[in-house]
């Protein structure tokens, strides 16, 4: 993108790659893992300022029946046990949700009730003339788009949703003004407006700088260090979408558990170091042999879980031979490293769940061990 061109932004951007920035910049090309954890922040944070909000707005009745003229003070009252309602709602809503779609539809409602509840009080405010702390309570009113703008460094959001969520604040905050002002001031105008653009410039860095911090943990925990496979927690992550597309669509889903024969004799005789060299050239001789759209995940110490998106068991089947008649590499005694595998495959083996399907594969994996090592098992029928 040409934006990602301007010198300044490159600056600034300069230790970060290419993608990356864009994920700064625009929420379309999130992967999975990322977008569960924000949407799950997101949400949580939304429902924790909701509880603070629906407290902190009846809280504020008190000042307004004692300072605030009647029936001025009992209309605002009214309108801040609605908004409290509202906020009361919201705190107990998207519960457990990982969705980005409600992530945004928790975060337009916080924005709305406020939003709302402003246009609603300056609406009164405008035809009163109040003085002393009547005036100082008004002005308070007046302060509200910027605490709601300013809530914005609360989450992590990219670039473009911080201008999204801002820009009905600001809105709202410039109509109010000019409908209920006879005659328009443009100074102070300008300047609150002014005001709130900057304080929702600084919010939405504060939410981007949470978002690249996040980026980071994602990135790290994505991939394992030592074989560069995706670690167990995205793997994890993998396996339940691929499982979800699976029944969804109807399409097959197999997974291929992979046990490295004798490797803790390697640590034992050679030491961790050569150990982990076996398990990178394990690694690199299993994505070699993988076809396009396979992912393969490090479960754990010496295992590795092979998945294999629209594959039926007979073709996993073919797929593991290939791959065992390819070898793993050699051991440090120079003889070929071998594994245990078991396979398992959704439609096959009438799996109502991920990790069913996980415990198929890893007792099928242990049987191989029982039976003699360098093999695989499975319980393909003859019927694909």
């Amino acid at each position: 993108m040409k934006l990602l061109q301007l010198p300044v932004l490159q600056n600034i951007f300069s230790e970060l790659p290419r993608e990356e920035i864009l994920w700064l910049l625009f929420p379309g090309k999130h992967m999975t893992l990322l977008s569960t954890r924000r949407a799950a922040m997101i949400i949580s944070r939304v429902r924790l300022i909701a509880f603070l909000f629906a407290v902190l707005t009846m809280l504020f009745i008190i000042p307004d029946l004692l300072i605030l003229p009647w029936p001025l003070s009992g209309e605002l009252a009214l309108g801040r046990v609605v908004a409290s309602l509202a906020f009361v709602g919201l705190m107990f809503s998207f519960r457990n949700s990982t969705s980005m779609r409600h992530a945004y539809i928790a975060l337009a409602i916080m924005f709305a009730i406020p939003t709302v509840f402003f246009v609603f009080s300056y609406t009164l405010l405008a035809q009163e003339h109040l003085n002393g702390l009547g005036a100082t309570i008004q002005a308070i009113y007046a302060f509200l788009p910027l605490i709601m703008v300013a809530g914005l460094s609360m989450f992590p959001l990219t670039a473009l949703e911080g201008a999204i969520f801002a820009g009905p604040v600001l809105v709202a905050e410039i109509a109010s003004s000019v409908m209920h002002t006879a005659h328009i001031n443009l100074s102070p105008l300008i300047s609150t407006s002014w005001l709130v653009i900057v304080i929702a410039i600084v919010a939405t860095l504060s939410g981007m700088s949470q978002l690249g911090f996040m980026i980071e943990l994602v990135r790290t925990a994505l991939r394992d260090a030592l074989t560069g496979c995706f670690s167990r927690l995205s793997g994890t992550e993998l396996l339940e979408m691929q499982f979800i597309i699976s029944m969804r669509s109807g399409s097959p889903l197999a997974i291929a558990f992979i046990d490295l024969d004798n490797f803790k004799s390697v640590n034992d005789s050679y030491g961790h170091d050569a150990g982990d060299q076996i398990l990178v050239r394990a690694a690199e001789h299993i994505r070699a042999s993988q076809r396009t759209g396979d992912m393969l995940a490090r479960w754990g110490g010496e295992e590795f879980i092979l998945i294999m998106p629209n594959t039926y068991c007979k073709e996993a089947v073919s797929a593991i031979e290939r791959l065992r008649a390819n070898g793993l590499g050699a051991r440090p005694d120079n003889t070929p490293m071998t594994a245990s595998i078991g396979i398992a495959e959704r439609t096959e083996d009438h799996a109502s769940d991920w990790k069913t399907l996980v415990e198929l594969a890893d007792q099928r994996m242990y049987n191989a061990k029982q039976s003699g090592k360098n093999k695989s098992v499975h319980s393909c029928s003859t019927s694909r």
